[in-house]
């Protein structure tokens, strides 16, 4: 899994509270539960430079096309874990980013998904917007 930027300003942290509705029997964050906290992630990402609502204005969408995600350790109803987002590349219409949840040092979970930006009006693929690039894309990806 990718390794997090030493820039912070290229990183995004949030902390992801655990809801009782979030856990199975056994006490353990059910998986869907991550799928909803990178979806958070992604938004608050967004929300720092471009967010959605200056998105829909632009006629312009995220569309994600890929998760993958490798649970290392358990999360039960007493931990607090927090997550970091990051932008691996930003290359011609395609996006990938990566993720940790992590308690402490600990790292609970990595994902990575891959997407794309489309205009809304032709659902055709569009570049990631300019705000988002010079932010988060990767040093050696930035104009």
């Amino acid at each position: 899994m990718p390794t997090p930027p030493t820039d912070p300003r290229r990183l995004v942290e949030r902390d992801l509270p655990i809801r009782t509705y979030d856990v199975d029997f056994a006490g353990i964050v059910s998986n869907i539960v991550y799928v909803r906290w990178l979806e958070d992630l992604r938004l608050a990402m967004m929300e720092e430079v471009y967010p959605v609502s200056q998105a829909v204005a632009d006629d312009v969408a995220p569309v994600l096309l890929e998760t993958r995600i490798a649970y290392e350790h358990p999360l039960t109803l007493q931990d607090r874990p927090r997550g970091r987002i990051w932008a691996t590349s930003m290359r011609g219409v395609r996006w990938r980013i990566a993720a940790e949840i992590r308690v402490g040092d600990t790292v609970h979970a990595h994902a990575e998904q891959a997407g794309l930006f489309i205009r809304l009006s032709t659902r055709r693929p569009v570049p990631p917007p300019a705000p988002l690039v010079e932010r988060y894309a990767p040093p050696e990806e930035t104009p």
